[in-house]
C-alpha cells in the first residue's frame, strides 16, 4: 500500500448541500490547490439548482472536490473529476469510495490533454484551474471546439480577480458573474 499523502488538519472541505450534507472530505497539499469558498459554491449551486438533477458534469480541474462532490450530493447523474496530481487524485478517489458514489470517476490527467480525446458531452463543466497556470482561455476554446458541450450547456469559471479575466468563445454568454475576496466568478452558457 502506497503512503497516505499529507493532509493538514486545515485541509478539508465540506459539502453544504444535498445527500452527503455536512459530511467533511480531506485533500492533500499541493500548489495552487484552494477549494472554492463555501459561500462561492453555494451562490453557484443555487444558479444550477433545477439544472443538476441527472446532469453529466465535468470538474476539469478537481483539486480538493469541492465543485464535483457537492454536485454529486445534490443529484448529478454523472461526474467526472479530472485532476493532474497523482497524490490529490488518489485522495479524490478514496473520498469517492467513502462516500459510495458510483456515479463519480476520478481520472488523473492533464486538462488540456485530455480534452484532445474524442469528446463525450457534459450538460456542465466547471473551470477553476490553478491561477498561476492561466489555462481558462484555452481550456474553453478546447471545450467549445472539440463537442465537449451539450445543447445549453453552462460552464462555470473562476478567476483571479486581479488577473486578466479569461477570453471564452464568442458565442458564450455571461448569464452570472460575481465577486469575493480575490475570486472572480461566473457561469455562462453557449
Amino acid at each position: 500500500m502506497g503512503k497516505r499523502p499529507h493532509t493538514g488538519p486545515g485541509n478539508r472541505i465540506r459539502i453544504i448541500g444535498g445527500e452527503h450534507r455536512g459530511r467533511r472530505l480531506a485533500f492533500p497539499d499541493s500548489p495552487g490547490l484552494r477549494p472554492t469558498a463555501d459561500r462561492t459554491r453555494e451562490t453557484l449551486f443555487n444558479w444550477l439548482q433545477s439544472r443538476l438533477p441527472g446532469a453529466r458534469c465535468l470538474d476539469l480541474f478537481a483539486g480538493s472536490g469541492a465543485l464535483g462532490f457537492e454536485a454529486a450530493s445534490r443529484g448529478a447523474g454523472q461526474v467526472t473529476l479530472l485532476e493532474r496530481d497523482g497524490r490529490v487524485a488518489g485522495q479524490l478517489e478514496a473520498n469517492r469510495a467513502l462516500l459510495g458514489i458510483s456515479s463519480m470517476q476520478v481520472c488523473q490527467a492533464d486538462a488540456l490533454g485530455w480534452l484532445d480525446q474524442p469528446a463525450s458531452p457534459f450538460d456542465i463543466v466547471f473551470l477553476d484551474p490553478p491561477f498561476a497556470d492561466h489555462l481558462l482561455s484555452e481550456c474553453c476554446r478546447k471545450l467549445d471546439r472539440g463537442g465537449w458541450l451539450r445543447p445549453d450547456p453552462r460552464i462555470y469559471l473562476e478567476w483571479d480577480l486581479h488577473g486578466p479575466a479569461p477570453e471564452v468563445p464568442e458565442q458564450w454568454v455571461n448569464l452570472k458573474q460575481k465577486k469575493a475576496g480575490q475570486v472572480a466568478y461566473g457561469l455562462y452558457t453557449r
